[in-house]
Parts: C-alpha cells; sequence; structure tokens
C-alpha cells in the first residue's frame, strides 16, 4: 500500500512514524518533509501547497491513500482536488475546513448553533474596532480572521495594547489577506485543552485528552506560537467532561457542517476554554494539532493508519481506539528569536544518542541534513517526546532527552506540563 503524508513539520514526523509501523506494511512517502521524516519515510521534493504537483504525483505513483496534514493544503481544496483525480484522501475539503480558515466562519456556526463561546464582533476597519474596545472594555483578544500560522491571535489586556494590535493587522497587513478582516472577543479566563476527534462526516471518535502551551516563555509568558510543547492526558478533561464537549460542542458543528452542504472527515479539532461556566469554545481547526499530535500518537495503541482510513472510508461507527495508559510530553526546541526573526543553518547534534529509544521519540519540525549534518531550518526545530507513567515521569524523561541534544541557537520551555504536575 503507498501513503503520501503531506507536509513537514513535527506533526508529518509523527504521522509518518506512526503509519510507517502499521501491520499493512505500507511504503510511506512524504512531502515535502525533513530531515527525520527521511529515516522512516521517502521523501519528495514537492513543496506542500503545490496542489498540481501532488496530485500529479500522487496520479503518477498510484497513491492508495494521501493523509494532509498542515491546514493551509486544506483550506485551499487540495482534498478536493485528490478525491477529483480519484485518489482516497485524508482531510475536510475546502468547504468545510473554513472552520479553521475564517475565524468569522467558525464564530457565526457557534451563534447559529448554540456552541458556547466568547462574545465576539467581527471588523474590517480600524476605527471600529477601537471605538468597540472603548466602549466594551479589556482585556480582549484580537484575531485575524485567516490562517496565521498560530500567530494571528494576541492577548490585550490594555486598550493601548488593543489598539496596536488592531492597527497591526488591518493597517499594517501584518498578515496579508489573512487579516483583511478581524475578530474582537471577549477575553475568557479559565484552563485551556486541547479535544481532537475523528470525523467521517457523522460519526465522531474523541482522541485522547492534551494540553499544549502556546506562549513562548516559561510561565505562559511572551508572545503566541505555533505551540511549544504538549502532554496527554489532560486532567482537567475528565470522562464527565469529555460527554459534555461533546453534547455541546463537537456533534452541533458536525450537524452544521453536514447540514449546511460542508460535510467534515478528517480530524477537527477544539481548543476549549474551561471556565467557570463550563467548557467554551475559543477555535476549531480542521488537522491534527502540532505539538499535540506528537504526544497523541506515542500514546495510541491502535492501527494509526487503519483509524484514518476508516475516517475516510465512512466507517468510524464502531470503530474503539486504544491507548497507552503511560502519559506522553512534547518539549518544542526552537531557534532563538522564535516567534520573531531568527537564524537558519546552525548545527543540531548528539540526536544519535537519543535514536532507538523505546519510551523517547525525537520529531524533527524544522530541519534539513546537509553533508550528514542536521541543520535548523525553521522556527520550530525539534519536538522531543517522551513517554513515562505519569505526565511528571514523561516530563523528567522529555527533558533527560532535551539535555542531551547539543544546539547553541535553540532554546525551549522548561514547564511543560506544569498545569498537570501541580493539579
Amino acid at each position: 500500500m503507498n501513503v503520501l503524508v503531506v507536509g513537514g513539520g513535527g506533526r508529518e514526523h509523527a504521522l509518518c512514524w506512526a503509519i510507517s509501523r502499521s501491520p499493512m506494511q505500507p511504503a510511506v512517502f512524504c512531502a515535502p518533509g525533513n530531515a527525520g521524516i527521511a529515516d522512516v519515510a521517502t521523501c519528495i521534493n514537492i513543496a506542500a501547497d503545490d496542489r498540481d504537483a501532488i496530485v500529479a504525483f500522487s496520479v503518477k505513483q498510484a497513491m492508495d491513500f494521501v493523509v494532509v496534514g498542515p491546514e493551509g493544503p486544506l483550506c485551499s481544496g487540495l482534498i478536493d482536488r485528490l478525491e477529483g483525480a480519484g485518489i482516497k484522501a485524508f482531510g475536510p475539503r475546502r468547504g468545510a475546513a473554513q472552520i479553521e480558515g475564517s475565524k468569522i466562519f467558525m464564530k457565526d456556526l457557534c451563534a447559529r448553533t448554540g456552541i458556547p463561546t466568547a462574545d465576539y464582533r467581527q471588523f474590517d476597519e480600524p476605527e471600529a474596532a477601537k471605538e468597540y474596545v472603548r466602549s466594551h472594555g479589556v482585556p480582549v483578544v484580537a484575531k485575524a480572521d485567516g490562517l496565521a500560522s498560530g500567530k494571528g491571535v494576541v492577548i490585550c489586556r490594555t486598550e493601548n495594547e488593543a489598539y496596536a494590535a488592531i492597527d497591526h493587522i488591518l493597517v499594517e497587513g501584518a498578515f496579508g489577506a489573512a487579516g483583511a478582516n478581524l475578530v474582537i472577543e471577549q477575553y475568557l479566563e479559565g484552563e485551556e485543552a486541547s479535544f481532537l476527534a475523528l470525523v467521517d462526516g457523522t460519526d465522531i471518535v474523541p482522541l485522547a485528552s492534551s494540553q499544549d502551551h502556546k506562549a513562548a516563555c516559561d510561565g505562559d509568558l511572551g508572545p503566541n506560537t505555533g505551540g511549544m510543547g504538549a502532554y496527554s492526558p489532560a486532567p482537567v478533561v475528565t470522562a464527565e467532561m469529555t460527554q459534555v464537549v461533546m453534547d455541546r460542542i463537537m456533534r452541533p458543528a458536525v450537524k452544521e457542517l453536514h447540514d449546511i452542504g460542508c460535510s467534515f472527515s478528517g480530524v477537527l479539532y477544539a481548543g476549549l476554554m474551561f471556565t467557570h461556566d463550563g467548557p467554551k469554545l475559543l477555535e476549531f481547526n480542521c488537522r491534527f494539532g502540532d505539538p499535540e499530535c506528537q504526544p497523541l500518537l506515542m500514546r495510541m495503541r491502535s492501527d494509526v493508519l487503519d483509524a484514518l482510513l476508516a475516517c475516510s472510508e465512512g466507517r468510524l461507527g464502531g470503530l474503539v481506539l486504544e491507548w497507552r495508559e503511560d502519559a506522553a510530553l512534547s518539549v518544542v526546541m526552537a531557534a532563538n528569536g522564535y516567534p520573531g526573526y531568527y537564524g537558519r543553518g546552525s548545527e543540531i547534534k548528539g540526536l544519535k544518542k537519543l535514536a532507538g529509544l523505546e519510551d523517547v521519540m525525537v520529531f524533527h519540525a524544522g530541519t534539513e541534513k546537509r553533508d550528514g549534518r542536521i541543520l535548523a531550518n525553521g522556527g520550530r526545530v525539534l519536538c522531543v517526546t517522551a513517554r513515562g507513567r505519569t505526565v511528571a515521569a514523561a516530563q523528567r524523561r522529555a527533558y533527560e532527552a532535551v539535555a542531551e541534544i547539543e544546539w547553541h541557537d535553540g532554546y525551549c520551555r522548561r514547564d511543560i506540563g506544569w498545569r498537570a504536575i501541580v493539579r
């Protein structure tokens, strides 16, 4: 069986790694891949957003199944193109992917269905947005409407911070077309967690719970990033709370998408805030989270490939996923300066000492191999993932592994998992 994974980050490394271990013994390809992915898949020099080339390669090389990792290709319609060419693919079509591609689409869906979320208004003119802030007060959250690689969300605790964020997005055009429209929403207090589920259009199978850390610095301080670490399970997501989330958030969203002709198939990711009033939706994503995917797949006992195929073939009903009792925790190692300006090309050493371990995996997110050396080639560069009996044990093991890596131009947070450990 030929399987192509589209993307080149830590999420795609985890997917390639898990799929390569399937009892189906697939031949795994990845476009474009990275230096770590090359150890478990054949890397193809095609950009993830080059739809024409991906479709042409899939047809020519008789791919039996294509798994699309990043949100960009999903939102631009890659699944539609693959299915149109007769290729079976995992992920939502363009219409359903709007649930991540447009904050306004997502918030309006919540309003129609009664999904609990923060109060909001949308704007395309800066003065109207600033007047809204003046009249409603702070703190607020400013969000670019479109895709901004996790950087289009700004928590504004003062009016001046809000005005600056509005200008940054609407006036300065920091996110291009993605910031042509802006959502200003109520700031929610509580504990965040990620809730991911496989969906085949109608049936929904929740994955294990997880929690990520979006802020760049310890103590959840600093600017937002694409994610600096994650762990699973997340204690805040109890069995009772899972049922609440399914009933109030996941099922209404999937039904509404189906009813408006945008049936969702793939992974539906709900970013949640657990408030005193119960869980409220912060965002929907249309793909596996990165870095949540890494600890989740480290814990999954079930055949990942079969689960993804069941999703795309509409046979999720009755599927039961099996999980390891162990916890898993991922620490992202990022280039100095990320999420701002950062350099590329610095060498990373010590990775061979961690190869072949049963309880540790180093997933590559932004690397390349040149002359036998592993070089940094991105903002988030490595995702060091470990299993342990508890979150605390997994944390200790992950940071032991981090200490084995020699990379002077990188940094990581030192408190991943702190909420679970305190709890």
